[in-house]
């Protein structure tokens, strides 16, 4: 082993500071978002209880976490939680297709639910219809969108 190989003392501390930094950010996720993560069952396990510990205990229970993290793939943790909490441009660019495709429903008539309907074939012509219709009559009310947020929901789920 080459003595230029080796880490310093303080660069150790700052890697293990980066883990525990890591751990806290995790802590702070939704649970929602926390499944998402390539997490083993005891690094969970803890963190799920780190949400429950007051300061002091946490504090010890975040260094912890710093040394369970260290021995998993961290690169990967780090990379997963970046697409949880930053969404990737590809899936900003669907939703921006489906609020035109909701909008060319609410505007227009049986040609564009035709269309829908032939890219996806499973879906319901008549909750279809009956979410535009709704959208619409709403859309002329000036009521809140209730409905065409309910079209949006059921064209994501197609």
């Amino acid at each position: 082993m080459d003595p230029g190989d080796e880490k310093s003392k303080s660069q150790v501390k700052r890697e293990l500071r980066a883990l525990q930094d890591l751990g806290r950010e995790i802590t702070e996720l939704p649970e929602k978002y926390l499944v998402k993560l390539p997490l083993s069952e005891t690094l969970l396990e803890e963190i799920r209880n780190a949400r429950q510990m007051s300061r002091g205990a946490l504090q010890r229970q975040l260094r912890y976490l710093g040394g369970l993290i260290a021995n998993e793939d961290a690169e990967a943790i780090k990379q997963a939680l970046h697409k949880v909490l930053h969404p990737v441009r590809e899936d900003v660019t669907e939703f921006h297709k489906l609020e035109a495709w909701r909008d060319e429903l609410v505007a227009g008539g049986e040609p564009e639910i035709d269309a829908v309907l032939a890219r996806f074939p499973s879906a319901d012509r008549q909750k279809l219809r009956r979410l535009v219709r709704h959208a619409r009559k709403e859309q002329n009310e000036g009521k809140p969108p209730k409905s065409s947020r309910s079209l949006f929901r059921y064209l994501r789920e197609l």
